[in-house]
């Protein structure tokens, strides 16, 4: 019987999204790949060649930087898109204190936007 041509899915976007993630926390790519048992080269042709990981790595490395699997493999993505995703992350660290900040800051910036026709900023 012959194989069914079916379209390889480009994982360079996802590549490159973990790279920043990796390098926005300032972790080594041996680092990752100590603490993930993975070789360094696999890590990397992830990273800049768009490899398709194993079922198991990206699931692994979208929970360990928390990025969001719909922008990658949805048309149309429903869910959160990773920087609101990494923004939850850093919001769980945050005490009572910083969150009022960060609501009372989100609120204005909210209240600036509505003021600017058409997303535009002030000059």
């Amino acid at each position: 019987m012959a194989k069914r041509p079916v379209p390889r899915y480009d994982f360079k976007a996802f590549g490159a999204a973990i790279k920043a993630a990796r390098l926005e926390r300032k972790e080594s790519r041996k680092k990752v790949c100590d603490e993930m048992y993975l070789s360094p080269r696999y890590l990397a042709n992830i990273e800049n060649k768009g490899q398709h990981p194993s079922l198991q790595i990206f699931f692994e490395l979208m929970l360990r930087y928390n990025i969001s699997v719909d922008q990658f493999l949805l048309e149309r993505p429903t869910g959160k898109n990773t920087q609101r995703r990494q923004l939850d992350a850093l919001l769980d660290g945050i005490n009572d204190n910083g969150l009022r900040i960060v609501t009372a800051t989100a609120k204005e910036i909210v209240q600036i936007e509505q003021a600017q026709p058409n997303g535009q900023e002030d000059a």
